[in-house]
């Protein structure tokens, strides 16, 4: 049950208050309101924490309930949230996973009327007082089982969301599509009676060709990234849509957006390779698990080192969805001659295609981790290892 004197003008003064505070001694010091325990204090402190990057809009909204951190955790951000309200609107819509609310509050903006459906009753009583916070008026919570409010709804709904949990009864993690809850694979046709268009929300773990073989009717695939960390895949089913999907990646960093498409049909040609040039590229996380390496060395005006390296290089600066870098200097791999070169140097190394890892060679060379100067260290056209010494554009 949510304690509603937590809204109380003097306790929010107090939560505000202790944000900077570790938690831990935070608990030790107790409640200072006797209506109010110090764990539900802490619970709430953490959570504003959480929310001032995560959720910068319920940091800066007042008397918004936060739950237990599991559910902060498990909740989209601010910035993937946007994302997805960015691909969808319609008349009705329908979120069958709410959780927090995050998603179905910035998706509900592009709706005249929203259903948010949460089976757990504090959680959905906690996201239906944010949403009041929030003058979220065309929300509409339902504590039901999702599917059944949706097959008994009489409306055809313009979209239907779903973040389906990945965890299974005993806490347990699952990673077939079928086995996490609700089961979309088994109901899509039941589903497709009430809606035409489907967005989903996975994790970015999961293999895109086995997604696609459980999931049907799927038109696009969006591989979403943060400052180069792959955060979700989204995945847009339109009824009968029986084409290859196009494959959306973008990687959101502080300077902007990087944005690149294709399809696997597309990504079948054969990249040139070319030894090192002038500048090397790196894809972002968000390409790299898109697959579309190939399709990326054409649009790009680049050359691949190695079939299976998934670095690039050119004669001449491009522009390119990932890290671009000024070539200094090349070597073979031969550790007797690097370990001269490298001892007690600082860098950033990265390894592509090549037999050893990041950690060990740091040891093996003693590099220091950090400054300006990038090594990587992968394998060239002619199956030759070899050592790339760059400077970052």
């Amino acid at each position: 049950m949510v304690n509603e004197t937590i809204f109380r003008k003097d306790v929010q003064k107090f939560i505000r208050k202790n944000l900077k505070i570790d938690l831990s001694l935070l608990i030790l010091k107790g409640s200072p309101f006797p209506e109010v325990s110090i764990q539900e204090l802490a619970t709430q402190v953490q959570g504003l924490k959480i929310s001032e990057k995560k959720f910068p809009l319920f940091f800066y909204t007042e008397n918004i309930l936060f739950p237990p951190k599991l559910n902060l955790e498990q909740a989209s951000s601010e910035l993937t949230a946007l994302y997805k309200a960015s691909l969808i609107e319609g008349n009705m819509g329908i979120d069958l996973t709410g959780g927090l609310g995050i998603d179905s509050y910035f998706i509900s903006k592009k709706f005249e009327s929203f259903i948010y459906c949460e089976l757990n009753a504090d959680l959905a009583k906690i996201a239906s007082h944010n949403f009041n916070s929030l003058n979220a008026v065309n929300i509409r919570v339902e504590k039901e089982d999702a599917l059944q409010v949706l097959f008994q709804s009489k409306d055809k709904f313009d979209w239907v969301y779903a973040d389906p949990a990945r965890r299974n009864a005993t806490g347990g993690k699952v990673f077939k599509l079928e086995d996490c809850e609700p089961n979309l694979v088994n109901n899509l046709a039941a589903i497709f009676k009430k809606t035409d268009k489907l967005l989903v929300k996975t994790s970015p773990l999961l293999d895109l060709q086995a997604g696609l073989k459980e999931l049907k009717h799927v038109k696009e695939i969006h591989v979403v990234a943060i400052k180069n960390e792959v955060k979700e895949l989204l995945w847009i089913l339109e009824k009968g849509w029986q084409r290859e999907p196009k494959i959306i990646t973008i990687n959101m960093e502080k300077n902007g957006e990087q944005k690149f498409k294709g399809t696997t049909g597309q990504n079948l040609i054969t990249p040139e390779l070319a030894p090192p040039q002038n500048y090397l590229y790196e894809p972002n996380s968000a390409i790299l698990k898109s697959g579309l390496f190939n399709l990326i060395s054409q649009k790009t005006g680049t050359k691949k080192l190695h079939q299976h390296s998934h670095l690039f290089t050119s004669e001449n600066l491009k522009i390119f969805p990932g890290r671009s870098f000024q070539i200094i200097d090349i070597k073979e791999y031969k550790p007797s001659e690097l370990k001269l070169l490298l001892k007690n140097k600082k860098a950033n190394i990265t390894t592509r295609n090549f037999p050893d890892s990041v950690e060990n060679i740091r040891k093996k060379f003693r590099i220091k981790d950090g400054g300006k100067d990038y090594i990587f260290f992968t394998t060239d056209l002619h199956n030759k290892l070899i050592v790339i010494f760059c400077e970052k554009v």
